[in-house]
């Protein structure tokens, strides 16, 4: 996929360093210089942010340069992580790829559609990588979960991501923020066209958008998912519940956790046929690494960049998880039916049916 592994191996057969970037050093771009600062086989050269004053501290810190304007960071680097506004995705990443840039770009992989498609079309026309970052696919807890899940026979899953309010990313709604994570994970797990869609939301702040959503979704094969995503709620919360035949699964994100929860019939006895006590259940808890999921997706992107591979997580991955995010955010605001909206459902399922 790219040809960027020629120019990152010296003649003598010795890796020369991957030169990498960041665009706005906000909450997210802070995280992502403090990571590319440590990786090896990486050097961090440059920062850019329009927050003159953010930009300088942080390029003094990790002494490094800081670009005021992001376009002229980019003939210094071979590979970028943006972590700007939603809005501002699309113009930013064009300008990159088009620069000859590989891009790990921050969820959502845009704000709309449209612009996700454009994305992804000029990454396979300039053979670039394109990354999205979902960065749950690399919590160790979910990993866990992924193996999990392929011994068991699932019947539904719930997912809770909430958080207290926040004036970050306050330019699009919950289902963009927070509820992507969760969709781009539900994805993965049933692999299966979506066929019933039902969602409600409200709004609790100024901004305009949704704040609290809930969705209801059943699948081709059967499985049942239910996603509540909020930006109001007072306790911090990331989990995922797997009801399977045979068990539960609890997937705790922040906790790093995951236990398992199986139906026992054991009674303990006396000699002489007395009951002491009976087991009703049983927990099993799952060990986990206890790897940073954000130092695992940027070695991860690093890797694919230097190899050509393509990311676990794509833009094709991306704008699949966007359009069924858009397609919630729709019936949500419309109060519409999944029925009422088939069109969209056709082009979910086969833009899923593609990439799946």
């Amino acid at each position: 996929m790219s040809t960027v592994c020629s120019t990152n191996f010296a003649k003598n057969g010795q890796a020369k360093l991957l030169r990498v970037g960041v665009i706005g050093v906000g909450n997210m771009g802070q995280h992502h210089t403090r990571v590319l600062s440590l990786l090896k086989d990486t050097k961090l050269v440059g920062v850019a942010d329009i927050n003159v004053e953010r930009g300088l501290n942080t390029a003094s810190k990790y002494g490094v340069r800081f670009f005021e304007e992001y376009q002229d960071l980019l003939p210094h680097v071979d590979a970028v992580c943006v972590a700007v506004p939603t809005l501002q995705h699309y113009a930013v990443g064009m300008t990159c790829l088009k620069a000859g840039v590989h891009v790990l770009m921050e969820k959502p992989i845009a704000a709309s559609i449209a612009e996700a498609e454009f994305l992804v079309n000029t990454a396979a026309e300039t053979n670039r990588i394109l990354q999205v970052g979902h960065i749950e696919r690399f919590n160790p807890a979910f990993q866990e979960l992924s193996k999990v899940l392929k011994t068991e026979e699932l019947l539904a899953l719930e997912a809770h991501r909430m958080s207290p309010y926040s004036h970050r990313a306050n330019d699009v709604s919950v289902v963009l923020d927070l509820m992507i994570h969760d969709i781009d994970l539900l994805l993965e797990l049933v692999a299966a066209p979506v066929v019933k869609l039902t969602a409600s939301g409200s709004s609790a702040s100024s901004s305009g958008n949704l704040d609290y959503v809930t969705a209801t979704l059943g699948f081709a094969n059967g499985i049942i998912a239910t996603l509540t995503s909020s930006k109001v709620t007072h306790k911090k919360r990331r989990s995922i519940v797997a009801h399977c035949k045979n068990s539960l699964t609890e997937a705790d994100f922040l906790n790093n956790e995951i236990l398992i929860h199986r139906q026992t019939t054991g009674d303990y006895v006396t000699d002489y046929g007395q009951v002491l006590y009976r087991q009703d259940g049983l927990i099993e808890k799952v060990y986990t690494s206890n790897i940073e999921p954000l130092h695992a997706e940027l070695e991860h992107f690093v890797h694919c960049v230097g190899g050509g591979n393509k990311p676990s997580v794509g833009g094709e991955q991306a704008l699949k998880a966007l359009r069924l995010g858009s397609l919630i955010e729709k019936i949500a605001l419309d109060n519409l039916a999944y029925d009422s909206v088939d069109s969209e459902f056709n082009l979910l399922n086969n833009s899923m049916l593609k990439v799946g």
